[in-house]
């Protein structure tokens, strides 16, 4: 049985294992509150072909410090190593 970690983290299994994965635990968590996070979906563009501004506006969101610095590559690296 999964540790509860509160009603912050909706699916404690799901967020342990990415934990045990080695994600950061604000990551771990941003996937285990995704409803759908378990279900294959593809429906998003890839980073590439995102422009700088939606790379940007999805730095902001997750908090990705010194975004407004970077260019679009480093923004895509960011991106996928938060």
């Amino acid at each position: 049985m999964a540790k509860d970690h509160g009603p912050q983290i909706k699916d404690d299994e799901k967020y342990e294992a990415l934990r045990d994965q080695g994600m950061s635990k604000s990551k771990a968590a941003r996937i285990a509150n995704t409803p759908d996070s378990g279900h294959k979906g593809g429906k998003a563009k890839k980073y590439e072909d995102r422009t700088k501004d939606e790379l940007y506006q999805q730095a902001k969101k997750i908090g990705i410090e010194g975004r407004s610095k970077m260019d679009k590559e480093e923004l895509i690296h960011a991106l996928r190593n938060h």
